[in-house]
């Protein structure tokens, strides 16, 4: 019989027959808007009101079928979902009062729906019965049976309710904590007067920087990440650097005792259910099996790269006194003076390959990539957005639309720091058989364009292009059917970054970044002897880089392994950088103030897992490398088929052995530093 696909708007009711024909129906994409932002909480609550109907519904329904009742639980997972992810998304991309207000508001109800949902012991029992018949059924079962006992379903009700408040007040802090640092980034600003002090900096980093106030030119830099690394890496007046570096590690002072609420809320949530501390729960949904084992092999990372950070900086330290009589180098030095270096060591530096990376064709020569690697096509559609710079593409697999992507790329000082990727819609099948699309949002903040010159992007930008659309990739190449295992949903925290780091792996091979490295005036392409320095550069300090992920990861997993207040937190971070920091840092600094992963993100006890997806990454990465194309085609359509596809349906230990038959070797991450 002829299977006839038909395409409905999201949301349109679609129950016409093909008379002979098995029909297939998929869901379009959901128009990206928020309806009313004044009223949005009264229109969440009436849509949380209408799913707990639904779910006493449920309750009573007498089948113990998975499709009767799982299924429509997922349909309403993603329909709460499309109506809040817009209006979490506005407020991190399009900061404003209104969302801000509106956020605020809707994150209590949300809260106390998710807390009434997880200790609902009917609904637990109620799933605890159900009957499955295949893999996919199975594991989604067993993930809500874990996800309730760890949410207290066994404890007495006056215990539910009081980790129902915490967990309220933790969602309101975590968006204090955001919030007040998006405002303190945003109220620094550095006025240069004197050309002087821009000299060798940039072409594109200056005409950013520059301004007309009361007919004078001047230069203004923040702290927003272009504006800041753009004067730190090159900004020849030290005072400067220093004062830039000192805001900005100095950025929400009040974020500490927003720091000493979450952790100790955290803590106490812990051991109401019954664990140590809160990084032992925080493993009870990874891949790492215990406290022990992580801090290990953290040690083991640090002890394999600190004799060589020795030598890295020791370098550094004598090519900074011999060019400017630096006798004691500071933090805020680093970066000016690695730039400096790695152009000495290697005649090369940002400065000389930024003209290459224009934005736009960087962008579409990673989509090219990844097209050809996957086998995936994408299209650019013009549809209306939150903001003008947003491109958005479709994506066809086999002829057949697959998916979309959007792609927010520039800096603005209403969008929060940083870079990530945000799904939005997810690749599943309804209870009406309908199969629904997957959607996702990359962000990041790179410098925008100029009256004089196009955005162009540093190296480490296109790595973190590769790096984010690697995540992208994993939610939208997804085909699993079941919604709360596919894409990113259901994957272990400290393995979600495999598939993001191993994409990044491949934007130092020179047949890859050939395919877009074109000079923005010139056109002349990038030559093969600067694509060998991008590669023999790479590793350029890369054990200083390991020491501070490091220090990163064990002050946040320790912080999580016992209650830490005020000068403790302080403390502990000090006590880290005796052994992390080879350069002690100024008395000032409070890095952990501006430490979102951890506190405003969903990193608390897990930051570490950067380091041990690595593992994967870069063991997966050199399976699939081919010096002369860029990749082996063959690999490649293995790693889709087993870990792109499959989502959160196994284990990725499991998924891993399935595609190369053997575990990761942790011997990969020190050959891709050099450090065997």
């Amino acid at each position: 019989m002829k299977i006839t696909t038909i395409y409905i708007l999201h949301n349109q009711g679609l129950y016409a027959t093909i008379s002979q024909n098995i029909q297939k129906v998929i869901i379009m994409f959901a128009k990206f808007e928020i309806k009313d932002i004044e009223n949005f909480s009264n229109n969440l609550q009436e849509l949380i009101d209408t799913h707990q109907d639904k779910i006493k519904e449920l309750i009573n329904n007498p089948s113990d079928k998975y499709e009767d009742i799982l299924m429509p639980l997922q349909d309403m997972d993603e329909e709460l979902s499309l109506f809040f992810t817009p209006l979490s998304h506005i407020n991190s991309v399009m900061n404003s009062k209104e969302s801000q207000k509106a956020y605020e508001e809707a994150l209590p109800i949300l809260s106390e729906f998710h807390s009434k949902i997880s200790q609902n012991r009917e609904l637990f029992e109620k799933i605890s019965s159900i009957k499955y018949s295949d893999e996919e059924s199975a594991k989604v079962v067993s993930n809500d049976i874990k996800e309730f006992k760890l949410s207290g379903i066994d404890l007495p009700k006056e215990k539910q309710k009081e980790l129902e408040e915490i967990s309220l007040e933790l969602s309101k802090l975590s968006n204090e904590f955001s919030q007040n640092l998006l405002n303190a980034t945003n109220e620094y600003e550095l006025i240069i007067t004197d050309a002087k002090d821009v000299e060798g900096m940039p072409k594109n980093d200056i005409e950013s920087a520059k301004e007309i106030r009361d007919g004078k030119v001047v230069y203004r830099f923040t702290l927003q990440i272009p504006s800041y690394l753009a004067y730190m890496t090159y900004g020849i007046n030290r005072e400067y650097r220093k004062e830039l570096a000192k805001a900005y590690s100095t950025r929400a002072p009040q974020n500490a005792k927003v720091i000493d609420k979450i952790l100790l809320l955290k803590d106490k949530k812990a051991k109401i259910l019954g664990f140590e501390n809160y990084a032992e729960l925080s493993l009870q949904r990874k891949d790492a099996p215990s406290q022990e084992r992580v801090i290990e092999f953290l040690n083991t990372l640090l002890d394999s790269a600190r004799d060589y950070a020795k030598d890295e900086l020791d370098e550094l330290k004598s090519f900074a006194k011999e060019l400017d009589g630096i006798e004691d180098i500071e933090s805020y030095d680093v970066a000016y003076y690695s730039e400096k270096l790695k152009k000495v060591k290697f005649d090369f530096d940002d400065s000389i390959t930024k003209v290459y990376f224009e934005q736009e064709k960087v962008l579409n020569g990673m989509l090219d990539v990844v097209s050809e690697l996957f086998d995936i096509e994408f299209k650019l559609t013009d549809i209306d957005s939150w903001h003008q710079c947003v491109k958005i593409y479709d994506i066809y697999e086999n002829g057949s639309l697959s998916g979309r992507i959007y792609f927010d790329l520039e800096a603005r000082e209403e969008k929060r720091g940083g870079a990530w990727m945000n799904d939005y819609e997810t690749r599943f099948i309804d209870s009406n058989s309908q199969t629904h699309l997957p959607s996702a949002f990359v962000v990041c903040n790179f410098s925008p364009a100029t009256n004089s010159t196009p955005s162009l992007l540093r190296h480490d930008d296109v790595v973190t292009l590769f790096h984010e659309m690697g995540h992208a990739l994993h939610h939208l190449l997804s085909r699993c059917n079941q919604r709360s295992i596919s894409g990113i949903n259901g994957v272990a925290w400290d393995v979600v970054e495999f598939p993001s780091q191993f994409l990044e792996n491949f934007a130092y091979e020179g047949a890859i970044l050939k395919k877009f490295a074109y000079h923005y005036e010139s056109k002349e392409p990038i030559s093969d002897e600067l694509l060998l320095k991008i590669k023999e550069s790479k590793n350029f300090q890369a054990a200083l880089g390991i020491l501070r992920q490091v220090e990163f990861s064990l002050f946040d997993f320790m912080l999580h392994q016992k209650l830490y207040q005020g000068d403790e937190v302080q403390n502990l971070l000090d006590s880290i950088q005796e052994k992390t920091a080879l350069i002690k840092p100024p008395a000032y600094n409070r890095f952990q103030h501006g430490f979102a992963h951890i506190f405003a993100g969903g990193y608390s006890a897990g930051y570490y897992s950067y380091k041990w997806a690595e593992v994967l990454s870069a063991d997966a990465f050199f399976e699939c490398l081919d010096t002369q194309v860029g990749f082996d085609k063959e690999k490649a359509k293995g790693y889709k088929k087993y870990i792109l596809s499959n989502g959160g349906k196994e284990d990725m230990n499991v998924l891993y052995k399935k595609w190369l038959h053997r575990d990761a070797d942790v011997k990969s991450l020190l050959k891709l530093y050099e450090l065997i």
